[in-house]
This record gives structure tokens, C-alpha cells and sequence, in this order.
């Protein structure tokens, strides 16, 4: 055998000795990459919420522009991101609705105090500070027994065993648009519809009230419905779980017809949900907001948890499914700002803001007026405490 060979061949087999271990460690760096590897997109951080409900009664300040104007100046300047003002509340709308007439439900039209579109002015006026604006759907499936809705369509409303029609809420007696109806599906459709077309709003948000407590579901319709699909009349017992079941999924699906509504006219709408915490919202209103959550259809949730106690409050707050929430879409919690009749102290705020914060949740306010007006301290001393929670901005946008 040739010498040249012989040496090129011990040359070989000494490289390899002496590479060998360093191709070894090159192929296990390879393998935790690839191991460890995800998605970008999933890197991304969560756009934190720092949001605050309009509701009706901070309608002094929407009615006129330059309220507006002062108010979004300063939540800018404080560092919130994003508004959510009523647009539904006691079977009225909140803006001119060609849906609300030709249904019958409003014999008048809410407009600001120079005649303006109070909604179209305070999207304008929000996003020239760079604020998100998403509509809130106040009422859901809700509205007084005294209103147009209820009094030119009762066959829309559902009933209790008993067929009694109405329940006290915070909002007082109301009554409840039957879900599982499809003239009131696409009646509320429509109005969501109207909205998210008509305006350059960044979502729409769906609270507490797009659900039914579970003592309803009794009416004709229903009762006809269920038996037709199960063979059997309803349990007379409203907490029966298959019974429970059965309404929780079909206000699931519509949720999701309606998601899927919403994103073919405007696939960047943030689809909001703010529901009570998960046991009391299944058990006692059939909102199964965790389906919807698994479902991909909400963009984003704010568990309204409004409690003065902080170790109940954060033990809510702590509770597994808004954790898992959290790995999904930006996720908040609801923090009670004070009432008219009930004024709530800033050290209350505080603590719970904290709270939140410390576990990577964002936070939304109820509501403007009781920030600093209907408020314990005097204003400079709540407006310094709001600057503190958030000392750098955080801008957000709507779905890309």
C-alpha cells in the first residue's frame, strides 16, 4: 500500500479525533433550538389594558366636544390606552340607528349637544391621542320592562317555570330577550353589525349581560326547541346540568355566528368579553366565556371582579382559567373606581391595581365620572394616583 496513503488516511482519522467532540456539542446546541423553538408571534408581548367604561352616567361629558376633548387628553396624559363607552343600555342605542327604527324600539335619537354623533366624536377625538375605542354592548340579551323592546316585542322575551318575566339586577327589574330566538339573534346582530360598519371603532365589547340566568329558558319557543332536539320537556329543575348545558352551548353558538359576523366586516375588530368570574358566570348567568375562549373568538378579556376585600379580589384574580386566558390574548380585570352612592377609597384602588400588576394583568376602570369626580380625595390627589399606576405609555392596537 502506498506511503501517501497511509499518511492521508492517519491524517483523517485525526481530524475526526479532534472535531468529534466538537461536532457532538454542535449537534446537541442544534437539538435545544429546535427544542425550545416557537413561533415569533407567540413572543410577542401582550398588549397591556388600561381601560375605563363610559357609561350613561358620564353623559354630560359626551354630550358635548370639548368634554370629550379634555377627558381623552387627559386619560392620554395619565397613560390609559383604551375607552369603552355604552352604546346599549335599557333597550336604547347610544347613537343614531337605522336598526333602532325600523325595529321599533326608539322613538328618539340621542345626539350631542350641538346635534353631533356623540360616538363618531369621541372615536375622532380618542384616536387623535392614540387611544383605542371599543364600544361596550352594555345590556346584552337585557332590557327594563317599561322600554319599547319590551313593549312592542314580548314575544322576543324569555320566561321563568312559573312564567314570571323578569328579574332584579343592579340595573333594577328587567326582563331578558330570549338567546335561542332567531328574530333576537338577528336583531342583536344587527345592531353589533351597525357598529362595526358604520364606525371606525376598534371592536365591540360584550360584558356580563350576553348571557340568561339559568331560572330562564321556559317559554314557548324554548321548550318547543328543546324537546324537538332531545325527545324530552325541560327538566323542571333550572339547575339541572344537562338543561344548563344545553342553553350554555346555544348562547356559545351564536357567540361564535356572531365573531364570525363581525371579523367579515371588520377582521381587525377586537372582540371584547367582560364576564363575571368563570364558576358564577356558567353557574348563574349560562355564559361559558372559557368555550368562547377556547373557541378563538375573543380577542380579549376583562374579568370584572368587584370586591372590596383585597384577598377575595385577588383570589378571583388567581383563578386558572384567567391564567390560562393570559397565555392567549391580553387579559385585564375589572377594578370598581366607585359608585354614586358608594365611593370608593384610593388606597382600595391602589392595592388592587397592584395586585393586578404584579401578575402580569392589565386592569380597566368602573367608570370615568367616579376616577376623580365622585370621588373620596380631592382631584390632584386621585389624577396623581392614576399617573403613578402607569408612569410610561403603553400603545395598543387593534387586531392585525
Amino acid at each position: 500500500m502506498p506511503v501517501d496513503y497511509m499518511a492521508r488516511r492517519f491524517h483523517h482519522k485525526t481530524l475526526l479525533k479532534c472535531f468529534f467532540p466538537l461536532l457532538i456539542l454542535i449537534s446537541f446546541v442544534i437539538v435545544l433550538l429546535v427544542d425550545n423553538f416557537t413561533p415569533a408571534i407567540a413572543q410577542l408581548p401582550r398588549q397591556e389594558i388600561r381601560g375605563v367604561w363610559m357609561t350613561n352616567n358620564d353623559f354630560d361629558t359626551l354630550k358635548h366636544r370639548d368634554k370629550v376633548q379634555d377627558a381623552v387628553k387627559q386619560l392620554r396624559q395619565l397613560n390609559f390606552n383604551t375607552i369603552y363607552p355604552v352604546v346599549w343600555n335599557s333597550g336604547y342605542v347610544m347613537y343614531p340607528s337605522a336598526v333602532a327604527q325600523r325595529t321599533g324600539i326608539q322613538p328618539f335619537v340621542l345626539r350631542g349637544a350641538d346635534g353631533h354623533d356623540i360616538l363618531a366624536d369621541l372615536i375622532a377625538q380618542a384616536h387623535r391621542q392614540g387611544l383605542l375605542v371599543i364600544p361596550w354592548f352594555e345590556f346584552g340579551f337585557m332590557a327594563p320592562p317599561t322600554s319599547e323592546l319590551a313593549l312592542n316585542h314580548p314575544d322576543w322575551f324569555t320566561q321563568k317555570r312559573d312564567g314570571s318575566q323578569t328579574s332584579i339586577s343592579a340595573a333594577g327589574e328587567v326582563m331578558w330577550l330570549n338567546p335561542f330566538h332567531p328574530e333576537v339573534q338577528q336583531f342583536i346582530s344587527n345592531l353589533v353589525l351597525e357598529i362595526v360598519s358604520q364606525y371606525d371603532a376598534d371592536g365591540i365589547q360584550f360584558d356580563d349581560h350576553m348571557s340568561l340566568p339559568y331560572e330562564f329558558g321556559y317559554d314557548k319557543y324554548t321548550v318547543d326547541l328543546y324537546t324537538q332536539e332531545t325527545k324530552n320537556n325541560p327538566p323542571t329543575n333550572p339547575q339541572d346540568q344537562a338543561w344548563m348545558r344545553w342553553r350554555a352551548d346555544k348562547i356559545t353558538a351564536f357567540m361564535v355566528k356572531l365573531n364570525q359576523a363581525v371579523k367579515a366586516v371588520k377582521p381587525q375588530a377586537i372582540f371584547s368579553v367582560s364576564p363575571n368570574y368563570y364558576d358564577f358566570a356558567y353557574k348563574f348567568q349560562l355564559q361559558d366565556w372559557l368555550a368562547w375562549m377556547r373557541l378563538n373568538i375573543v380577542d380579549e378579556l376583562i374579568v370584572q371582579i368587584y370586591r372590596p376585600n383585597l384577598q377575595s379580589f385577588i383570589a378571583k384574580m388567581s383563578r386558572p382559567e384567567i391564567q390560562e386566558a393570559q397565555q392567549m390574548i391580553p387579559t385585564g380585570v375589572g377594578i370598581m373606581t366607585g359608585l354614586q352612592n358608594n365611593r370608593v377609597p384610593m388606597q382600595q384602588i391602589k392595592s388592587q391595581v397592584r395586585a393586578a400588576q404584579e401578575r402580569g394583568l392589565g386592569v380597566a376602570f368602573f367608570y370615568y365620572k367616579s376616577l376623580w369626580d365622585d370621588a373620596p380625595e380631592p382631584l390632584p390627589a386621585r389624577q396623581a394616583a392614576f399617573q403613578s399606576f402607569f408612569p410610561a405609555p403603553a400603545f395598543r392596537s387593534a387586531m392585525e
